[in-house]
């Protein structure tokens, strides 16, 4: 096989954790993928990985090396394509992670204009709230909003993302008008639990500069943004939103912003990708593309 094969592999299942997973991402037998790994480890005459029952890490030596193939996996890639009459256009497959309705309102209707400015580059768009592994599900970037956890992936700050309280008129007409927080109990707001682990969103918003947050009860709890919406033009209770998400409906006058003065922290909108050093030019292309395309229809 050839080294750089031998490269490709290792990094995958560095980046997988798993022989069997890197098998599958990269469309072989397991045995090829573990066979590869051993024949690396003899050529450079060093164990490069620990493996135990439930988990493979590399070691020492074995993160060192993962740097420096990573490294020589991109200057080969590059070299490749120096002498193409095409190698000033970027060209490839990008696989790209985004949220549902992100990525539905926002970015599906924006694609078109991207397509025909980069007419080598294709686009495998995931359109999901579910977390993801860019690793594992051999991603390119991936979109995320809301705080993130500890990662070694590199992370790129898009801005923040306002969210608002909204209502149904005809909610408001039965119930009436909250001015304030201390007025919830009194009314019947949606609960959100998260798709991911389940946890229902507590109600938030900042006063003078601090966060606070309360246990509400509700009558109806969703774990996806449509339901969420779909249940506050029913009139079912308050929700809290990102102001793009409703902004149509606003303007039609199917639902009705509350509270204004005491609406949630604006949640943060990262890019997040494996490696700065070694971004592919069809990568570079689409993130400034996206980080223009995400300032100008969701941030103030």
């Amino acid at each position: 096989m050839d080294r750089i094969d031998l490269f490709r592999i290792f990094c995958r299942v560095v980046e997988c954790s798993s022989f069997t997973r890197a098998a599958d991402t990269l469309g072989m037998p397991r045995s090829s993928v573990s066979a590869a790994v051993q024949e690396l480890e003899t050529r450079v005459a060093a164990r490069l990985l620990q493996r135990t029952t439930r988990r493979v890490s590399p070691t020492q030596d074995g993160l060192a090396f993962y740097e420096r193939c990573q490294r020589l996996i991109f200057d080969v890639e590059e070299a490749e394509s120096l002498f193409r009459h095409d190698a000033a256009q970027p060209s490839g497959m990008l696989r790209v992670d985004v949220p549902g309705r992100i990525g539905r309102l926002i970015i599906a209707p924006a694609l078109p204009e991207f397509l025909e400015r980069y007419p080598k580059i294709d686009i495998s768009l995931g359109v999901t709230d579910r977390a993801v592994n860019l690793y594992e599900d051999s991603l390119d970037c991936v979109l995320r909003v809301g705080p993130l956890s500890d990662s070694a992936l590199i992370a790129r700050p898009v801005g923040k993302l306002p969210l608002i309280n909204v209502a149904s008129p005809a909610y408001l007409a039965r119930h009436g008008t909250p001015q304030a927080p201390g007025d919830l109990p009194a009314h019947w707001p949606i609960s959100y639990a998260s798709p991911s682990s389940g946890r229902v969103e507590e109600w938030e918003w900042l006063e003078d500069g601090a966060l606070r947050t309360l246990t509400v009860r509700s009558r109806v709890t969703v774990n996806s943004a449509e339901a969420y919406i779909a249940c506050c033009l029913a009139g079912l209770g308050l929700i809290q939103i990102p102001a793009y998400d409703v902004r149509r409906h606003i303007e039609a006058g199917e639902l009705v912003e509350v509270m204004p003065d005491h609406r949630p922290q604006a949640m943060p909108m990262t890019l997040l990708y494996p490696h700065r050093q070694f971004l592919s030019q069809r990568l570079q292309v689409f993130l400034e593309w996206l980080e223009a395309l995400l300032k100008q229809h969701l941030l103030p």
